[in-house]
């Protein structure tokens, strides 16, 4: 997956853009001491960008006693510094803007500098204190008994923040519900900049989904707005996003004319973080292009962007280019260097996304559900029940987020060793780095945390049981190049267990062993069925209609082979590639076959008769798809 989504991230800008109407001179407001947010906002923001005014306004409050204007003053400058991707300052001001309205009693201004701090530690992709920091927002916009405007936009900030949130870990269904809520808000106000934000956010939710005729259009409606409103770095943001659509499309001619454009005044702008996405982009419709000194000057300028804002995605997706470009270059040692450059910045990324994703267990704040948990919550005996069933819960919570940290730990510890192994295994490290995919990892707690919403205590601890098992199953396997054909079945059943829970259990699974085989005794690589079973499952079935069923076959074919049949009832390969799906999927889809059968010729150099893989598209008697069928003799000794 392109890093699209955290171009958007960082999006929020002036926040009292509902201010219409009103004129304040900023001069005089020391003096007449506004009581309400609105007319001061309005004299601030046209010097919004003006360090030096917004220090003498900010000094005139405080030796005014005025803490109103204190706490303005430094919201903006605030603001303007992490815009300048200098976060420290730009946390220091805020919290000191939230110290003062705390202090002074005005609940507007503290919803206010919570959301602005959790803009800036979503810009750090501190997804912890981000979170913490919008949830609290949220919470007190929500308490407000009179909702209006500035709680309405209070509420509309909160919503997009947490909808980015969730578009950060992939789960785009519910990031678009969150970013359509906004968008009512933002509507109910007349907020073109609210509408231009949650529009561009709502596009990148299809995006990520290959949905690109909807991408497109709600990028299109965030340009119009960004347009209208005269926002530079909106029109660079939109302009960018569709222009990556047609990347994908296979349309560079396209996206070159919406992304050249947008290098000058990404310049103009100096965000470090937008000139990166531009240079890459750009590199990028270059190389589709075939135009390769053009193409590698602007990928360099954005990767040593991205190095120096530690931007990690940013940092994958040059590499990921450059990787290509010395590929047409016929440099296939700096193709190579960069490819693995690109792997080991995902890699490096790993803890980055470990902690959003036990932050995301965590997010305990939802409007709705709270409504419903007070009806719960009206006699005594329900409220004990509840505040059992959360320290179960807790305890749950403690055992993933240990389980993950271990995990981490294993991951590092490994990548370090395989620096110095030879390059047979380097080759199996990376086939068990794919089979290890954190959305996998991701998606599984997150099947165990909808049990526990749904108060499935029971059914949320077994399936935590089961997945735990399996984490433990892989661990070992990659500590070993061999195991027994037994232990690699028990963990195929497991994987395929919990995959299928994401698939609503609506494949049936079977498997068939040959009774006079001893599975004990029978040794092969280790997790060698997994890519092939996975292929099946979310490659053939999970776009598939109607009955799906998924068959492994194990027998000894004669002494010297053992035969291994996976086959499913999918919709085919060549249907398959009819799905839309973006670059990088492809790639590592590709990569852990490649792996798999680097793998195989390995492990048949120890016998006299080498394996067999053969990979069939099944047909009914029209030829209509109807499945596709992996069969793999491996020699036994």
């Amino acid at each position: 997956m392109v890093p699209r989504k955290l171009l958007l991230l960082c999006m929020l800008f002036h926040f009292f853009a509902i201010a219409k109407g009103t004129t304040v001179q900023t001069d005089s407001i020391t003096i007449d001491k506004a009581k309400t947010l609105i007319p001061l906002y309005t004299g601030l923001k046209k010097h919004a960008y003006d360090t030096i005014y917004l220090n003498a306004f900010l000094k005139k409050s405080t030796a005014g006693d005025y803490a109103l204007g204190e706490s303005v003053a430094l919201n903006f400058l605030g603001i303007y510094f992490r815009d300048k991707s200098n976060y420290s300052r730009s946390i220091k001001y805020h919290t000191q803007s939230f110290n003062l309205a705390k202090k002074m009693g005005n609940l507007d201004m503290e919803i206010i500098a919570q959301n602005m701090l959790g803009v800036v530690y979503r810009r750090m992709d501190n997804v912890k204190l981000a979170v913490d920091f919008h949830q609290a927002a949220l919470a007190l916009a929500d308490a407000k008994p009179v909702k209006d405007s500035i709680t309405k936009k209070s509420t509309a900030v909160s919503l997009n923040s947490i909808g980015n949130i969730y578009l950060s870990l992939s789960e785009n269904a519910l990031a678009e519900d969150y970013f359509k809520r906004a968008i009512a808000y933002e509507e109910e106000l007349e907020s073109d900049l609210g509408l231009a934000i949650n529009y561009a956010n709502l596009g990148i939710t299809y995006d990520e989904r290959g949905r690109y005729a909807e991408a497109i259009d709600n990028y299109k409606k965030s340009l119009f707005y960004n347009r209208k409103i005269n926002s530079s770095l909106g029109e660079v943001i939109c302009q960018n996003s569709i222009g990556q659509v047609y990347l994908k499309q296979g349309n560079p001619q396209e996206a070159l004319a919406l992304i050249e454009p947008t290098i000058p005044i990404a310049e103009k702008i100096n965000d470090g973080f937008y000139m990166a996405m531009s240079y890459i982009n750009l590199g990028w419709a270059y190389t589709d292009l075939d135009r390769l000194i053009a193409a590698e000057t602007n990928l360099i300028k954005g990767r040593d962007l991205a190095k120096s804002n530690n931007n990690k995605q940013f940092l994958r997706m040059a590499y990921d280019n450059l990787s290509t470009l010395y590929e047409k270059k016929g440099d296939y040692q700096l193709s190579l260097v960069n490819q693995r450059l690109a792997q080991e910045t995902q890699a490096e990324f790993l803890n980055e996304i470990n902690h959003k994703y036990v932050t995301y267990l965590n997010l305990k704040y939802d409007s709705e559900s709270n409504q419903a948990k007070i009806k719960l919550l009206e006699t005594e005996n329900e409220l004990v029940t509840v505040q059992l069933d959360q320290s179960r819960q807790n305890m749950i919570f403690v055992i993933v987020f240990a389980g993950l940290m271990l995990l981490l730990v294993y991951i590092l510890y490994r990548q370090y060793r395989l620096k110095k192994e030879k390059e047979v295994l380097k080759a199996e490290q990376k086939l068990m780095r794919s089979q290890m995919n954190p959305h996998f990892i991701f998606n599984a707690l997150l099947s165990i945390k909808i049990y526990m919403e749904h108060h499935a205590v029971d059914e949320a601890i077994e399936y935590l049981n089961q997945f735990a098992k399996l984490i433990r199953s892989i661990l070992t396997s990659s500590l070993e190049k061999e195991i027994t054909l037994e232990e690699e079945i028990l963990t195929m059943k497991r994987y395929v267990s919990i995959e299928n829970m994401r698939l609503n259990n609506e494949v049936d699974f079977e498997i068939d062993i040959d009774s006079d085989l001893k599975l004990d005794e029978v040794k092969i690589p280790s997790l060698i069925l997994q890519p092939f079973v996975e292929n099946a499952l979310w490659h053939g079935l999970q776009p598939k209609e109607g009955h799906k069923w998924l068959k492994l076959d194990v027998h000894k074919k004669n002494d010297n082979f053992v035969e291994i049949t996976i086959e499913d009832n999918g919709i085919g390969r060549k249907k398959t590639m009819e799905v839309p799906s973006d670059k990088r999927n492809t790639q590592k889809k590709s990569i852990g076959i490649n792996l798999t059968m680097e793998r195989l010729q390995n492990f048949s150099r120890n016998f006299s008769h080498g394996h067999t893989l053969n990979i069939i598209d099944l047909y009914d008697d029209a030829q209509n798809p109807r499945g596709t069928r992996v069969l793999l003799n491996l020699p036994v000794s």
